[in-house]
């Protein structure tokens, strides 16, 4: 089982420590590309319109003005740097030390970035959107898409795919439908449904705990991840198609 998570919006830069080391970052093959989107990055981060052109706000100035020494910035775990909802649920640092070995073997986060990474890999706290275009790179997500599908072809071979990423980060790669779940949240009031985004992300993040802290085998098959996942919550499976992932509904109560 591998599970696909988004990274979060906000990042919690390394106060102290060595620089990234590409050479120890996983799935190698990326790194020529990693580079490439870095260079750019580094780029439009020294521009006088950097905000503007990266779709943020005055408030994130430090964050972009970082963007422009990445080589150099103090780097970290993944489950350190990134944070937020999704990732305050997960509770990486509450985890045992057994369970944090199978979340670094098992979470994979898909990065507009580095392309793919797990949670173990180090690296600094950087501003930057799947949905950002770039100079001499242009739509992140198309850029990745056939990157990531080279890179990570060996490691997903008849591994169960659960994918919680948003559908930004979803578009940068596209795994095999008959091995992928992908995961949706709804609460439900009088018999109607709706989608739900805040407590998605939540959801998501409690999930990915609950099956790196369950006792017993991993789920290899959807059927088996839906019985997982009732174990915590009303849910059912949307069976796929060869073009379409399955998909698990998790319905919150009103």
């Amino acid at each position: 089982m591998l599970i696909l998570l988004p990274p979060s919006e906000g990042k919690t830069p390394a106060v102290h420590g060595e620089a990234v080391d590409w050479a120890a970052l996983s799935f190698p093959s990326l790194n020529t590309y990693r580079a490439k989107v870095l260079e750019a990055l580094g780029g439009v981060s020294a521009h006088r319109d950097a905000l503007a052109l990266l779709g943020v706000g005055a408030s994130l100035s430090a964050d972009v003005e970082r963007n422009t020494r990445l080589h150099t910035e103090p780097a970290a775990p993944a489950h350190q740097v990134y944070s937020g909802v999704l990732y305050d649920a997960l509770g990486y640092q509450s985890l045992t030390a057994a369970q944090r070995r199978k979340a670094d073997e098992s979470v994979l986060v898909i990065s507009a970035l580095w392309g793919a990474i797990r949670f173990a890999d180090r690296v600094p706290a950087y501003r930057l959107s799947m949905g950002t275009p770039l100079p001499d790179v242009g739509r992140l997500a198309s850029f990745w898409k056939p990157q990531i599908s080279d890179a990570l072809a060996g490691e997903t071979k008849g591994e169960l795919l659960v994918d919680c990423r948003s559908s930004t980060y979803a578009a940068a790669w596209a795994p095999p439908p008959a091995q992928t779940v992908t995961v949706n949240v709804f609460s439900e009031v009088n018999g109607v449904r709706k989608v739900v985004s805040h407590f998605a992300k939540h959801t998501r993040g409690e999930l990915a705990r609950h099956l790196l802290t369950r006792r017993g085998a991993a789920p290899r098959t959807p059927a088996q991840l839906l019985k997982a996942a009732r174990e915590k919550w009303e849910a059912e499976l949307v069976q796929g198609s060869p073009r379409k992932a399955h998909a698990l509904n998790i319905i919150l109560p009103n």
